[in-house]
């Protein structure tokens, strides 16, 4: 089965290597287990179940919440040349009924639906009469009164096991804790399912929290970093979602508003010109963005903090799916808590509850001194085995600590104390700046030992400094006017038994991020736009957007490797059948026009043969390339030289070169793992194997604490397989 699914991954879509446990979850499916798989957005969750959909007999439901996500899921199947449909309110009866058809004569491979209508009467009688291979759910934390975005009519989903007991159910979701994972399995009802969890990192994204000061002019900045490219920008209320859209409009930027306070039809409008990338940017409220498979999403501004790091991940993960770089900016104020606080007071107690800890957290995530990636991923459970991430402000060197922290904090603190812990942030600022607002003076505060102790800096500063110590819990608010009080390591501070992190903006320039360099390798910019132009078009005729024709990631594989033949075109990651045939002489056309204009070479990577082969009239399969690169690949292990020096002379991943030397040791029944992986380190290895009892790879990482890499294990446990 497995071996079918890779063959449709690289008829269908074009790909030939596996994301991380896109193979794992998709064995679940074809073994008939059971599973809950949380990949992060731009992980590849889809292909895990849409590849063993169509290579398993029967019909694929798959249960997704939004009409938006379904028809853009259902819009990039067909593209690829896949048998898939929808059924929603948005189509008419008859479209509706020629879906039906389909389904009774068992042409399609993939069906989308809510759950609403999946469990309504009529449509389980209509499901309990066709060949179901298995059914997927999307979105699945849905389920979950813990998870971020929890919908009752989920619930009913539990009901499915029930309906159907021996069709295997996969959930899949991009954000859930532990708590989420397991309510998804009990409300759902699933049979022992395997648990897939990856990691919560987002490695293309670069994470960047400053506090709010001139909100036009941060927002401003960050536009202009992303000219031409498409954007979300994030307001926590729909009066500032109005306010924002017109301020920036005034500066000459193109973006339109979406919120609830709108029209069906004028959210619609404002959501398919920003598909169409007729506008850049987007100005919404959270209510945007779920149902929105846009691959090409450059930036995320949030105007204000996100109510949990949970929303936070979601919304932020939506730039960048395609596996690029992408900027994440996130522009906070104190207020912010007061406002989300104040909205979640009609929700019922229990709730509320659970709501504040999130808020809590996320508040922790702004004012925290520590990497942006490691307190994400420690929210989740995870952690990263790095110390410089190189995409956050934090590693990229964009804030400092101040060097007196611990004196600076004292002196707040000590501020919060004269004052008899009965005023809030923006009052206690006004004192340590030497203020004459008329209330100090008017309170004798101006004679306190604490006031102007912090003259040299700005009342901004100051706030700023007042809530990174709330973050990392020296104070906290209380009340309804959120008057500070000093906590129990507050006291701490003022004995001088601990220290903070005090921040401040640096005063250097940002360094670039080199998930942006890396991604940019090799890339010639220019021919990156042209084929942009051409993508364009191409989408604006089909009226699709634009990202199902070609993702940026492959339109920059085109601009790396400017082929010149259909071969060449195929080997394109993200290209498929039936996209090389619609597109590859346009596209083909364009490449060799803009090459000949600017004395560029073309084919880069690609043997003279393989060019010359087509250009003679053979009709190599599609994957011939594919096929020349492993064998040059085995030759170059057969004379032992490294994974790294072999991925750069075949012009593939390393990931890949990985892959090719397994399947060269199982070929070549090698039972030696050196030059590959040393002696010290086999051995180790081994006893490891011994101790762990078994082949697993993870519980013989874990054993040797993660100081020998997954790749040296995979080699190493290949070449034992083959003692035996």
């Amino acid at each position: 089965m497995m071996e079918k699914i890779q063959k449709a991954l690289a008829k269908y879509w074009g790909y030939y290597e596996f994301m991380p446990l896109q193979k794992e979850a998709m064995e679940c499916i074809s073994r008939g287990q059971d599973s809950i798989v949380v990949l992060p957005t731009g992980g590849g969750k889809s292909l895990c179940f849409q590849a063993p959909a169509v290579t398993m007999p029967g019909l694929a439901v798959v249960v997704s919440p939004l009409i938006s996500l379904m028809k853009d899921q259902v819009d990039a199947l067909a593209e690829c040349g896949i048998p898939a449909a929808r059924i929603d309110s948005s189509l008419s009866s008859n479209e509706q009924k020629a879906v039906l058809v389909k389904i009774h004569d068992k042409t399609l491979k993939l069906l989308y639906l809510a759950p609403e209508r999946l469990i309504s009467d009529g449509f389980l009688e209509i499901l309990r009469k066709v060949e179901l291979s298995f059914i997927a759910v999307d979105e699945a934390h849905c389920v979950s009164m813990w998870g971020h975005d929890f919908r009752p009519e989920y619930r009913q989903l539990g009901l499915l096991k029930q309906i159907f007991p021996g069709v295997t159910i996969a959930a899949y979701t991009a954000t859930a804790t532990e708590q989420v994972r397991n309510d998804i399995a009990e409300q759902m009802r699933l049979t022992n399912p395997e648990m897939l969890i990856g990691s919560f990192d987002r490695p293309n994204l670069v994470y960047k929290v400053q506090p709010r000061k001139n909100i036009i002019k941060q927002v401003c900045a960050v536009l202009d970093r992303h000219k031409g490219e498409s954007g979300i920008i994030y307001c926590i209320r729909r009066k500032d979602v109005d306010n924002m859209c017109v301020q920036l409009e005034g500066h000459g930027y193109h973006v339109a508003p979406y919120h609830a306070g709108m029209s069906d039809e004028d959210r619609k409008i404002n959501q398919e010109a920003f598909i169409e990338e007729k506008i850049d940017t987007i100005v919404a409220t959270i209510a945007f963005g779920m149902g929105i498979d846009k691959s090409n999403v450059r930036y995320v501004i949030h105007t204000g903090m996100p109510k949990s790091l949970e929303h936070y991940q979601q919304e932020s993960g939506r730039a960048g799916r395609d596996g690029l770089e992408a900027e994440c900016c996130l522009f906070y104020y104190g207020g912010d808590y007061g406002i989300w606080k104040s909205l979640m007071d009609d929700m019922p107690a229990e709730a509320q509850k659970i709501a504040m800890v999130k808020l809590s957290g996320m508040y922790r995530y702004c004012t925290g001194g520590v990497c942006r990636h490691k307190a994400i991923l420690r929210y989740f459970g995870q952690d990263i085995n790095k110390e410089n991430c190189a995409a956050c402000d934090m590693c990229l060197g964009e804030l400092d600590y101040i060097e007196d922290a611990l004196a600076t904090a004292q002196k707040i603190l000590s501020c919060i104390v004269r004052l008899h812990q009965q005023y809030g942030g923006h009052y206690n600022a006004l004192v340590l700046t030497g203020s004459e607002d008329k209330r100090i003076i008017e309170n004798n505060h101006h004679k306190l030992s604490t006031y102007g102790l912090l003259s040299d800096y700005s009342k901004h500063i100051v706030q700023d400094w007042i809530e990174q110590l709330i973050g990392q819990g020296y104070i906290e608010k209380t009340g309804e006017y959120n008057v500070l009080t000093v906590t129990a390591k507050g006291w701490a501070i003022l004995k001088g038994k601990e220290t903070p992190r005090l921040l401040k903006p640096a005063e250097r320039q940002a360094k670039a991020s080199t998930v942006a360099a890396d991604s940019w390798d090799g890339v010639d910019r220019g021919l990156f736009e042209a084929l942009r132009k051409l993508r364009a078009t191409i989408a604006g005729q089909k009226r699709i957007p634009a990202y199902i024709v070609f993702s940026d990631a492959a339109l920059r594989d085109m601009a790396r490797r400017r082929p010149s033949t259909r071969v060449g075109f195929r080997e394109v990651k993200g290209v498929g059948e039936k996209k090389c045939r619609q597109y590859s002489d346009i596209v083909l056309a364009a490449i060799k026009d803009y090459c000949q204009a600017n004395s560029l070479e073309m084919d880069i990577g690609v043997h003279p043969e393989t060019v010359s082969a087509e250009l003679q009239g053979s009709k190599p399969k599609m994957c011939s390339k594919m096929s020349e690169a492993r064998q040059l690949a085995f030759q170059l292990f057969e004379r032992k030289l490294s994974v790294e020096e072999v991925a750069k002379a075949v012009n593939r991943a390393e990931s890949t070169a990985i892959q090719y030397l397994i399947e060269y040791i199982n070929r070549e029944k090698i039972n030696n793992p050196y030059p590959w992986v040393d002696e010290q380190t086999f051995g180790c290895i081994i006893d490891a194997m011994k101790q762990a009892k078994g082949g697993q790879m993870k519980p013989i990482f874990d054993f040797l604490n993660g100081e020998i890499g997954y790749n040296q294990i995979r080699i190493s446990l290949a070449c034992l397989r083959n003692n035996r």
